[in-house]
């Protein structure tokens, strides 16, 4: 038998139970591909399950509002793709009844739909005949066709695509596209690959080499950078000072304690805090004690960043000079405001203080 006629007997007997497939529509399948981008499907599996409870169709994520959408996104990450599934939702509402579309040429028109999501969903919810190329499948065909130039370059990506193409059975690219999902999730891991389980084993030439491990070719990874980075806890009457970032950037929308980044210019980690304070709110602050350091990456950059409990200046009034809006929060209420990770964590930590009798009233 053929590769793929191996690896279509193995899928039809060793299918993953997904939420997304045992109740499949069109819709269904769009959302779990857009929250499967770069996320892995353990983590994204109770996010689709409560989303599906909220909005169980187009027109309900239609006409949801931003700060729904971020709240239900909220710790998944790459809220961009939140952002762009709700714009395009509004879109097949309006001006295609309601309906996506069924190719992934037609597909790849909607907000945050590139070439790989669309094929997904054109081929996994219409059947078009269309090779979907993600992380594993770009390792699995890699291996069994010992890809030996770097997998990521523009002439690994083309011949790549056109080996995952070229073996697609006719008529069987939902199954086919979701087998590779499958097999590169479960067997064909990026470490130590199972393969003596694998069900295309006799056909891997990375395999019979003994060179599956360095398959596929990576390019040589950047370092990337780290950056310290301030916030301010700034408390007045009971509630704390949140800004909204701007919507059009990372964590687009979400809620933060305003502050930012250390400069080369700022003499320690207070003058950094004072000069983003009175650049963000035009305000001077008094700076009390530490309420934290916290480490995050992000897909280039890492940060470390200390939280500090801030006052206002006497007669001080915040004015939003880099925000959308600015908005004081009693701290029962910050879980109702979408934040990303480390906002949570302080935000978290603040309402355990309070209930420990360990914050101002």
């Amino acid at each position: 038998m053929s590769f793929e006629n191996f690896l279509l007997a193995w899928y039809q007997q060793n299918a993953r139970d997904l939420p997304w497939r045992f109740v499949q529509t069109p819709y269904r399948t769009w959302v779990s591909e857009v929250m499967l981008q770069q996320t892995q499907v353990d983590t994204v599996i109770p996010y689709f399950e409560k989303w599906m409870e909220k909005f169980p169709d187009i027109r309900s994520l239609a006409e949801a509002s931003k700060q729904d959408i971020l709240s239900a996104w909220e710790g998944l990450g790459y809220y961009s793709r939140a952002r762009n599934l709700h714009r395009a939702a509004g879109i097949v509402d309006k001006e295609m009844g309601g309906c996506l579309p069924k190719t992934s040429r037609e597909l790849q028109r909607l907000p945050g739909i590139g070439p790989y999501t669309a094929a997904a969903i054109a081929s996994i919810a219409f059947g078009e005949d269309r090779a979907a190329v993600d992380g594993n499948v770009r390792r699995v065909i890699s291996r069994v066709f010992d890809v030996d130039i770097p997998a990521r370059s523009g002439e690994g990506e083309q011949l790549i695509a056109s080996l995952a193409a070229e073996h697609l059975p006719e008529g069987q690219a939902s199954s086919y596209n979701q087998a590779m999902m499958d097999l590169g999730a479960v067997i064909c891991t990026p470490r130590d690959p199972d393969c003596e389980r694998c069900p295309v084993a006799e056909h891997c030439q990375a395999q019979a080499l003994g060179v599956q491990e360095e398959r596929p070719v990576r390019l040589p990874r950047k370092k990337p950078p780290h950056l310290t980075v301030t916030a301010a806890v700034i408390q007045q009457d009971g509630r704390v000072l949140l800004a909204q970032r701007p919507v059009d950037g990372l964590l687009g929308g979400m809620w933060e304690f305003p502050g930012g980044t250390l400069e080369e210019g700022d003499l320690d980690l207070s003058a950094c805090l004072k000069r983003e304070i009175m650049e963000e709110l035009g305000v001077d602050i008094l700076i009390g004690r530490s309420l934290g350091i916290y480490q995050h990456a992000y897909t280039h950059f890492k940060i470390t960043l200390h939280a500090y409990q801030c006052s206002l200046a006497e007669d001080a009034h915040p004015k939003n000079l880099a925000s959308e809006r600015l908005q004081w929060v009693r701290l029962g209420d910050l879980s109702s405001f979408p934040m990303g990770k480390v906002d949570r964590q302080i935000a978290e930590r603040l309402v355990m203080e309070e209930s420990d009798g360990k914050l101002p009233g």
